[in-house]
């Protein structure tokens, strides 16, 4: 695995990230793995809530980022579309799109309305994250054992996430 990220300024404000990488799993599993409450559970989030079409669900990440994340578009197993925040401010957007490659899958992941100035801090949570998804899919338990909450972040997330700050800074 190699995850890719990028980061772009969308105006003055506002900027984006997008990270790739490919997994050595088939596009069900990793649409599962990026769908399903409790494979979601084992390297990123923690839902509540019915994750459907149209359903407001409230999420925990292992980075301590929490609140509200709508399902605005949801096409099994190609592509989601999620609004963070709906109707505020900090209101994003993170979208994803995977690809059969054969017997492993692409997954492009692109998170749009983030702070310009900080868009370092969120390609390297990116990119984490999508590092943490390959540890999901290749073994049967969770990424993150020892838990994490909206206070503290996975240490081994954090970890992984500090070290990448200066290479996207």
């Amino acid at each position: 695995m190699t995850t890719t990220g990028t980061m772009r300024a969308l105006d003055d404000e506002r900027g984006a990230v997008r990270v790739e990488d490919v997994y050595d799993t088939d596009v069900d599993d990793l649409w599962e793995a990026c769908t399903r409450p409790e494979r979601l559970a084992r390297w990123m989030a923690q839902l509540q809530g019915e994750p459907q079409l149209g359903a407001t669900v409230q999420a925990v990440f292992t980075s301590t980022w929490s609140g509200p994340l709508r399902i605005d578009v949801c096409d099994a197993p190609h592509h989601l579309l999620v609004t963070g925040h709906p109707g505020t401010d900090e209101e994003t957007q993170i979208e994803a799109w995977l690809t059969a490659e054969g017997s492993r899958t692409r997954l492009v992941v692109e998170e749009r309305g983030l702070p310009g100035d900080e868009l370092h801090y969120y390609g390297a949570g990116w990119q984490a994250h999508l590092e943490d998804l390959g540890r999901s899919v290749s073994g049967a338990g969770p990424v993150h054992p020892e838990g994490w909450s909206s206070e503290a972040a996975a240490p081994a997330w954090r970890e992984r996430w500090t070290a990448l700050v200066p290479a996207y800074r």
